[in-house]
């Protein structure tokens, strides 16, 4: 199985090492790539879920957001994606606090009175049965 990291290779080490107690085997690094053995990994261990595992460490890092992974047979592809200018600008925009209410209209003819809650209806009390 291959993992092509892209723009991640600086973080190639610490994938390898956040992968290897979860598929099984010690993950081979090499420049922008990771090799896994495929006769080395726990049974069961799929590549779609070798890409979780992947995103879970992305999410980890802080970054989940800035990059995709892709499944291709037993190839896996890390790839950034390229943020707009728009996209980039709408967590600023998140960060500031919402803007205040405007000033109440003022109407002449209507006057809010406060909602009162309705009143709870007292339960009737059970009448106690005489013992013989």
């Amino acid at each position: 199985m291959k993992i092509t990291l892209g723009t991640l290779k600086d973080e190639g080490d610490e994938l390898a090492a956040f992968l290897e107690p979860r598929v099984g085997v010690k993950p081979s690094t090499s420049g922008d790539a990771i090799e896994i053995d495929d006769e080395g990994v726990r049974k069961g261990v799929k590549p779609r879920d070798v890409k979780t595992y992947i995103k879970r460490f992305l999410f980890t890092k802080g970054v989940r957001k800035k990059y995709r992974v892709f499944v291709s047979g037993k190839e896996l592809t890390v790839q950034e994606i390229e943020l707009k200018e728009e996209e980039e600008e709408k967590p600023e925009k998140e960060e500031k606090p919402a803007p205040e209410p405007e000033a109440p209209k003022e109407e002449p003819a209507k006057e809010e009175k406060p909602k009162k809650a309705a009143a709870k209806k007292p339960r009737a009390k059970k009448k106690a049965e005489p013992e013989s």
